[in-house]
């Protein structure tokens, strides 16, 4: 097996400490109001993926990965696209710790970037197609999300492994087009989503940071 994907897998698995498991991305809003469904889990994340933040940060990743990347230039288009303090502090804060544990490892000198930008500059140099770096990504964050929904709603562990799994064309799907997409391509329409990142913010009760 290729040493680079394992690297990739390491970098993007629950176990590397960028605190993933700390952000729900407004699910937990939503999951308190009531989606409390394997379908419902599934739903929202194969939306967001689609027509939310995983298809722009899949579109950043691949710009990222690019020989010619400006990763300042889309470290702060990737700043500006945040919908709301919670996405912002989500995708800032992860991306740091990121590139921060890639820095520890590596001996890299890698700047603190946006999640997407941060991974795509690290992995720039992986003997890996954009389309298969974005999956590998693009899973972790579904992968992610379905770990909180295991952990709120809550899902039995196969159950979540179904959704997961039945995300899988999707993921292939968003990855394959981002691969060669540019960024005046990333329309994002997950508004549910969005009002339930806006909407976590007055949670007078919750587990999750965002």
């Amino acid at each position: 097996m290729r040493t680079d994907l394992l690297t990739l897998v390491q970098w993007l698995s629950p176990a590397f400490p960028t605190g993933g498991f700390a952000y729900s991305h407004g699910m937990e809003w939503a999951m308190a109001g009531g989606m409390r469904s394997a379908e419902g889990v599934q739903g929202w994340i194969s939306d967001v993926l689609r027509f939310g933040a995983g298809q722009a940060d899949a579109v950043l990743l691949a710009g990222a990965l690019r020989p010619e990347a400006d990763h300042a230039a889309l470290d702060a288009f990737g700043r500006a696209m945040a919908g709301s303090r919670e996405r912002l502090v989500e995708t800032v804060d992860q991306g740091a710790a990121f590139a921060r544990t890639v820095a520890g490892l590596t001996g890299r000198d890698l700047p603190m970037r946006v999640l997407p930008v941060a991974v795509g500059e690290a992995a720039a140099g992986l003997d890996m197609s954009l389309e298969d770096v974005i999956g590998v990504y693009l899973h972790g964050f579904a992968g992610n999300l379905v770990a909180v929904a295991t952990r709120f709603v809550p899902l039995g562990q196969t159950e979540g492994q179904a959704v997961l799994a039945a995300l899988h064309p999707v993921i292939g799907e968003v990855a394959e087009w981002a691969a060669t997409a540019g960024l005046d391509e990333i329309g994002t329409a997950a508004f549910g989503a969005d009002l339930a990142a806006m909407r976590h913010e007055d949670m007078d009760v919750r587990i999750f940071r965002t």
